[in-house]
């Protein structure tokens, strides 16, 4: 299978997994005019664990500052994608919230120091891949 077909099945998969989250309690801004942003980040050989780390540690606390809902985060169950790839969701209130939300995380001192911090070392993401996606009228993530 095409590496591409492979992100493709697992993003469709992430976002089922999102929805069956969803139909079980847990709230993403339950508003039906929501944007979904799933993506897809490569990493450096040997890099996904500082990758993680950045992330638990300090983007997902900035995301939320800057008005970004977490769905989730999931690393590919088999290789060769287990050992090199973050795939995530958002939401949003709609695109340009996105977009303004993107900027300001962007210009963060703090998300700053931290990406700086964490690729003191080398460099960490080699492709980052976002897909916005708006939810169907029989979705459980409206």
């Amino acid at each position: 299978m095409k590496p591409q077909t492979i992100l493709f099945t697992l993003a469709v998969a992430a976002l089922a997994a999102a929805a069956g989250w969803m139909a079980h309690g847990a709230s993403v801004q339950a508003a039906s005019k929501n944007v979904y942003e799933i993506r897809t980040y490569t990493c450096e050989p040997g890099r996904l664990p500082n990758l993680l780390a950045r992330f638990r540690d300090h983007t997902t606390k900035l995301f939320e500052k800057h008005g970004m809902t977490n769905v989730g985060y999931w690393v590919p169950a088999d290789g060769p994608l287990h050992e090199n790839t973050l795939i995530y969701i958002l939401a949003h209130k709609n695109r340009d919230a996105a977009k303004k939300s993107w900027d300001a995380f962007r210009a963060d001192p703090a998300w700053i120091a931290a990406r700086t911090a964490s690729e003191a070392s080398g460099k960490i993401v080699t492709k980052a891949e976002s897909v916005y996606m708006d939810a169907t009228d029989f979705s459980k993530l409206q």
